[in-house]
């Protein structure tokens, strides 16, 4: 089924939501580019995300963040996936809604841990107890996600494809972002 996307989705939620994971089968099916805001960052300083955590701090890093968002932000429709921190900024939430749509991934702690704790790559949870920073993290975000456009809640239970088709449906109860061509 062929489809217009009418501006930037950007998605938004906690680490583990599966913001690439959905975002890149959604581009896919959308035929739209998918472009990931951690993964620019990290090309453009030649650096991972922690190592410029580790160099620069977390403020450098969400500077550049709000850059390379905007910069995004600018181009052609396309699935953006942002950094779990990207939305929280007051900047990025106003630049987002008016230049695209926020899409938030609204998953329970316990699917989120089930996806991040072998990970190796999450700054924020280099702690003594990473379960409950990421807990912590979660009670601290969740309201400010709730200001996105759309809400879609992860199933436990559900493949990449099947949020996918979860996503789009909720996505064309909105005709302003996304309809059905002929």
């Amino acid at each position: 089924m062929p489809f217009h996307l009418k501006k930037t989705v950007a998605m938004v939620g906690m680490m583990g939501a599966g913001k690439t994971a959905i975002g890149t089968a959604l581009a896919k099916r959308l035929d739209v580019p998918f472009l990931d805001s951690d993964a620019e960052i990290s090309r453009a300083a030649n650096m991972t995300i922690a190592e410029i955590f580790e160099r620069d701090g977390e403020a450098f890093f969400r500077d550049r963040e709000t850059e390379v968002i905007a910069r995004l932000l600018d181009g052609a429709p396309c699935i953006l996936s942002t950094g779990g921190g990207a939305y929280l900024r007051e900047e990025n939430r106003e630049m987002i809604t008016r230049r695209g749509t926020a899409l938030w991934l609204r998953a329970e702690l316990e699917l989120l841990w089930q996806r991040v704790r072998h990970k190796t790559t999450r700054p924020l949870l280099h702690t003594s107890d990473p379960r409950a920073t990421l807990a912590a993290l979660q009670q601290a975000r969740d309201p400010l996600y709730a200001k996105a456009d759309i809400i879609v809640d992860c199933e436990f239970d559900f493949s990449i494809d099947q949020m996918t088709d979860k996503v789009i449906e909720t996505m064309l109860d909105h005709p302003d972002i996304l309809e059905v061509t002929q």
